[in-house]
């Protein structure tokens, strides 16, 4: 099988002409795609079914809310389509499409306003990393690596591997999801894969289930060819209201993923882009969903962390009382923050990171012995690892 790849919601049998109607307005702002394969399992007499919300739009989507850059990419931009916001990891941005037009995406502006932070030449990307040996991770996102033809693909694959500090290649997608016949119908991607992953030197496919519904059969015998072809496989999921924001749901995630050895890597909180606000979900609420689904899961499936992708780096959000809520940073763009341990007055409100720092006294950082005031920060504590 290969699926026919779906622009425009006037071929979409399972939605109304009414609603087509009503969704004009969003689909003038933010784009549909998808493909018959994915559409298929929609259980279309569900409206609230996981799958057509994760695909199909909704007029929630124009609400006031967000930014189209809320972790602030562009400042970490060093080269045309190349980022370079933590130490060891530089990401290539390779493609401006996807195999599907995901309703939460956080990067919805690469499809609006011919912006130009891809760039399909990227021999400035790869002069920068040559040139910082420091840059062992090399990320191939966009976009949707997977939608570029193998031939172009593998040219990428080569000439990352000519530098000799890239230890590890990984390739963000979600077209195992979304068409896993583009991996089980293209027997030149399976072996560039294997060409390119050897030894000390790996590919990490960074895949991204939302719902257990998506990893369909043929999903499955997607991910068991490019583990067998010598990819390690990753999966991290945002935290989205209406899809896996169910502690039930996700624990089936998770447990599943374990199961076909899929490596639960992080699951995040949703950005707050701007027609995202449907999808969101406050981050202590997250929290406590994400801890009920740890609950019922297996150690293998418990090594997801719960993190918002920040301007400043990974913060994972690490417990709660009562009173507080508690973060780390996994990452960071300042290496000394790396390990830095911070607590917060809790505010159920929140939805991001400077919910929590904005209510700060006009930045003052609380010692110890003072009494925070109501809805500041307590002591925001840091320490270095080890």
């Amino acid at each position: 099988m290969n699926p026919t790849y779906i622009s425009s919601l006037d071929k979409v049998s399972g939605i109304s002409p009414e609603e087509r109607a009503r969704l004009a307005r969003v689909t003038d702002l933010f784009a549909f795609r998808s493909n018959d394969y994915y559409l298929s399992l929609i259980d279309w007499d569900d409206p609230m079914d996981p799958i057509r919300r994760l695909i199909i739009p909704t007029p929630e989507e124009l609400e006031p809310w967000g930014r189209l850059d809320p972790s602030s990419e562009h400042l970490y931009t060093r080269a045309p389509g190349l980022q370079h916001k933590y130490r060891e990891t530089a990401l290539l941005l390779v493609s401006d499409h996807c195999g599907g037009f995901c309703r939460y995406c956080f990067r919805k502006r690469l499809f609006i306003d011919d912006t130009r932070e891809v760039n399909k030449d990227i021999s400035g990307g790869l002069a920068y990393i040559r040139a910082h040996p420091e840059i062992t991770n090399v990320l191939l996102t966009g976009g949707d690596p997977l939608v570029l033809d193998t031939a172009r693909l593998r040219e990428i694959l080569a000439r990352l591997r000519e530098i000799e500090h890239v230890r590890i290649i990984r390739i963000g997608t979600k077209m195992l999801a979304y068409d896993p016949y583009r991996i089980i119908n293209d027997p030149g991607l399976l072996d560039a894969i294997r060409e390119y992953s050897l030894g000390e030197k790996s590919i990490y496919i960074m895949a991204q289930f939302n719902h257990p519904r998506e990893l369909t059969e043929v999903a499955c015998r997607a991910v068991a060819l490019l583990q067998d072809a010598g990819a390690v496989i990753m999966n991290q999921t945002p935290l989205i209201r209406g899809i896996n924001d169910d502690p039930v749901v996700l624990s089936r995630l998770l447990g599943r993923l374990s199961f076909i050895g899929v490596n639960p890597y992080y699951v995040f909180q949703c950005r707050p882009t701007t027609g995202n606000r449907p999808f969101a979900v406050p981050v202590e609420e997250s929290y406590r969903i994400f801890e009920r689904a740890r609950a019922t899961c297996s150690g293998l499936s418990k090594q997801a962390r719960f993190v918002m992708s920040h301007a400043t780096g990974k913060i994972e959000v690490v417990g709660m009382t009562d009173e507080y809520t508690y973060f780390k940073y996994n990452q960071a763009t300042d290496p000394d923050d790396i390990g830095r341990f911070m607590v917060y007055r809790g505010n159920p409100e929140a939805y991001w990171f400077d919910d929590y720092t904005d209510l700060v006294d006009e930045g003052r950082v609380w010692g110890p012995e003072d009494d925070a005031p109501d809805r500041s920060a307590p002591p925001e504590m840091g320490c270095t690892p080890g």
